[in-house]
């Protein structure tokens, strides 16, 4: 699928490669309101339960950069472990995951591949420039894709308002690309 859809002249792909088994055992350790709320997040957690196994999109990792490397394809590391609540914010699965995360855009870089990293969620107004510093830090000051912040959970209907209350101070801290 990355191959085709390269050749399809993808300019940039959100792979979920920093979601392994010691993400999940991170967060099964510690607990969450909210277990796994990303869709490709969720998908992988799911298969890795299921069988046992660690992430095929983490263990096949140089054989994806090859590909995405061949075709100047840019690669989002999306945060399969983000919290879903902001009880969860900071929590060790979404740590864990940006530890790897980190690990990761330094391969991307050796193989000559651009790098934006996902995150990070729901995380509450007073935690957001504590979450932005740490990313830059981690993943060595590659570009942070940022979904919202939602500052609250209390807002249904009104995600674009918290999104933007988020997105606002993310920006303000180091964000470099905004998803409301």
């Amino acid at each position: 699928t990355v191959r085709r859809q390269a050749e399809e002249g993808v300019d940039f792909m959100t792979i979920h490669c920093g979601v392994t088994q010691s993400s999940l055992q991170a967060m099964e350790r510690e607990g969450r309101l909210l277990d796994v709320v990303s869709r490709g997040g969720a998908f992988l957690v799911s298969w890795m339960r299921e069988n046992g196994k660690e992430s095929p999109l983490y263990e096949h990792y140089d054989a994806i950069l090859e590909i995405l490397a061949e075709y100047d394809v840019t690669i989002s590391l999306g945060d399969g472990m983000r919290p879903g609540a902001t009880a969860d914010a900071t929590d060790r699965a979404q740590m864990q995951e940006l530890l790897t995360l980190g690990e990761l855009t330094e391969r991307a870089w050796d193989k000559g591949v651009q790098v934006m990293i996902e995150g990070p969620g729901h995380v509450p107004l007073n935690m957001v420039a504590e979450n932005m510093k740490l990313e830059k830090r981690l993943c060595h000051n590659a570009p942070f894709y940022v979904l919202g912040p939602l500052v609250t959970d209390i807002a249904s209907g009104y995600d674009h308002i918290a999104g933007a209350i988020g997105g606002t101070l993310a920006a303000m801290n180091g964000a470099d690309f905004l998803c409301y």
